[in-house]
């Protein structure tokens, strides 16, 4: 248990610049009170004492505003910043070196009781602040999941998910080699990612810039002709639309 404790909050310090020594740790830091509370109620739910177990886990609620259901397995060194309003859901399983931020949600969609409802998160996982993970899916190992996503089917290795419902922004093939520094983004937010989404409006936008250009040259040579066409009355504006998608 003490080894535990030591990793937990060499962990912290380590991933958070605000933790300034253990001490603060352990009396301020609401996220590894829920943890530490939580394997008390872990071991009540596993040797047979239900409600003990339902009753500590309340009672971690009311201190840190951090629902962990006695049944979900946690590994070693997860930290959960913040931590207000999280809820972790009971089948739920989160890897080693896992973070997670204020906010989130590891929830089930099913009422099959006794069957697998919640998401499985693989070591070091990165879920951002106010995202919802809904589902019996896995996230694979090192992903990264953005601020208020809303995740509903499985997440690759080392890649990047955002938006409602979310979609894959970036992977990375090495993320599934090893969970490290180099890996970790605060909330999930990773640098110069370019959305597949955007990326695709910027293109047809492009496109449409071009077949623009070529109706006016279309139009000028019929004119030529001696053809009367009626000029479009508003051209299109590339740099205003690519504006709004940015």
């Amino acid at each position: 248990m003490f080894s535990h404790f030591r990793e937990d909050i060499a962990s912290i310090i380590k991933k958070d610049p605000a933790a300034r020594n253990a001490w603060e740790v352990m009396t301020c830091y609401p996220g590894f009170q829920a943890i530490v509370m939580h394997r008390w109620a872990k071991w009540c739910w596993t040797h047979g004492l239900k409600w003990l177990g339902r009753f500590i886990s309340y009672i971690a609620r009311v201190i840190t505003a951090i629902e962990i259901h006695p049944g979900s397995t946690i590994g070693r060194r997860v930290f959960i910043d913040h931590g207000f309003g999280v809820v972790i859901g009971e089948t739920a399983e989160i890897g080693d070196d896992c973070t997670i931020y204020q906010g989130v949600t590891l929830g089930g969609t099913s009422l099959s009781r006794g069957a697998k409802r919640h998401p499985t998160l693989e070591p070091g996982v990165i879920v951002g602040a106010g995202a919802k993970v809904l589902g019996s899916f896995t996230i694979g190992a090192g992903a990264k999941i953005g601020s208020n996503s809303v995740v509903l089917k499985p997440v690759p290795a080392g890649a990047t998910a955002v938006g409602n419902p979310a979609h894959i922004v970036k992977k990375e093939p090495s993320a599934t080699d090893q969970v490290g520094d180099s890996l970790f983004s605060a909330y999930g937010v990773t640098q110069s990612s370019d959305d597949p989404v955007s990326k695709v409006l910027h293109k047809l936008i492009d496109h449409a810039v071009s077949q623009q250009e070529q109706i006016e040259k279309l139009t000028a040579a019929i004119s030529c002709a001696g053809i009367v066409c009626e000029q479009a009355t508003e051209k299109l504006n590339p740099e205003q639309i690519n504006s709004l998608v940015e």
